[in-house]
């Protein structure tokens, strides 16, 4: 027995040491899923700063309507383009998507009517059918707007109301939902794409051959794999930790060594796959096209990029028992509900059961050339 598990441990090394010395290896493993990171931690890391390219064609002279123009000028939400004084101008760029909406101010705009003793005036957004979204986001906030100059010049009692309360409970956040799924995404290119790359490439060589011919089990050179992605992959993902955490400020609530632990559980279950895969196919031509059918439907029904609550109820419930679902709701549960190992017993369950079924096919199907 210790003779097997110092040639594990052999292996273990070997392993390792080529993963560190392959650039490519290193770029997929750790570069890739960073850039990934960077990528939807810039769309998903929840900032309001929230505007909108328009033109102000003010058409009146009055003095509100030129204090309007100021405060809208200055307006962070706003980004008005002076360059455009007409609205026949606007349409020319809100035909080309260089402006969203324009906001026009007829004369009559902030003149005090006879009989009044205060200001008014309608403002008009105008904006085309492919910035439709835009315009009615648009008069919402100028409705918003106006409701509060209105509020100032005429005081109405208003029998219905509305008042808000937060609550205690934790929700997650766009980032923390997306941050769950790259590290899945993570998981799946170090667990498939590895063993799937290096394998054909190794038989290609005749190293795998050789080895055959050695006292070498396959049961030892599985462990040895397993050991050593677990170990490469736990770096890896602990790099996109600390980036998350010091660039995108993610709150990370549950218990650090009970997340590292389902990781390593992820990590190892996917590998499966990737061995079977890597270990059946004799070349690259063949490696290639099985390691994408088998990945694409996880990456995009495991909720990796957008949540799986948005798709039909008939895909989620399919979508529930691919394998790398129930290892990126553990994480979700774990990293941002502090969930427990005894809180999310129907993913290990699921996850244990993918494991014993992968391995299985990965012994049967694995060549040694």
């Amino acid at each position: 027995m210790k003779k097997s598990l110092f040639t594990v441990g052999v292996f273990v090394k070997i392993n390792t040491r080529r993963f560190f010395r392959d650039k490519l290896a290193l770029f997929f493993g750790v570069g890739f899923p960073l850039i990934f990171l960077f990528v939807f931690g810039g769309l998903n890391s929840g900032s309001s700063d929230v505007s909108f390219n328009v033109a102000l064609i003010n058409e009146s002279t009055t003095p509100f309507s030129k204090e309007f123009v100021k405060q809208t000028e200055d307006s962070k939400i706003f980004k008005v383009n002076k360059d455009v004084t007409t609205l026949d101008q606007a349409k020319d760029r809100m035909t080309r998507s260089e402006l969203d909406a324009a906001i026009i101010l007829p004369k009559d705009f902030g003149s005090v009517k006879q009989d009044a003793k205060f200001p008014s005036g309608e403002a008009k957004i105008v904006f085309t059918q492919n910035n439709q979204q835009s315009g009615q986001a648009l008069g919402s906030i100028l409705d918003a707007q106006f409701k509060g100059i209105n509020a100032k010049f005429v005081k109405n009692e208003t029998p219905f109301t509305v008042a808000s309360q937060q609550l205690n409970e934790r929700s997650l956040s766009a980032f923390d939902y997306t941050f769950a799924g790259l590290l899945g995404f993570a998981i799946i290119g170090m667990g498939i794409f590895g063993p799937v790359n290096v394998f054909p490439e190794l038989k290609k060589m005749g190293i795998l051959r050789r080895l055959s011919t050695t006292p070498l089990k396959v049961w030892q050179y599985f462990l040895s794999t397993m050991i050593g992605q677990a170990i490469i992959g736990l770096m890896s993902l602990a790099i996109m930790f600390a980036v998350a955490i010091a660039v995108f400020h993610l709150q990370v609530v549950g218990n650090y060594f009970e997340l590292a632990v389902f990781l390593v559980l992820g990590i190892i279950t996917i590998l499966g796959i990737g061995l079977a895969l890597g270990g059946w196919a004799k070349n690259e031509r063949q490696a290639a096209p099985l390691s994408n059918i088998v990945v694409f439907p996880m990456m995009f029904l495991s909720g990796t990029f957008f949540p799986r609550f948005l798709m039909p109820e008939w895909l989620q419930n399919v979508s529930a028992f691919l394998p790398l679902t129930p290892i990126i709701d553990g994480i979700r549960l774990i990293a941002t509900e502090g969930k427990h190992f005894i809180d999310i017993l129907p993913q290990l369950g699921l996850m244990g059961i993918w494991m014993v079924v992968i391995y299985f096919i990965a012994f049967r199907v694995f060549r040694w050339e």
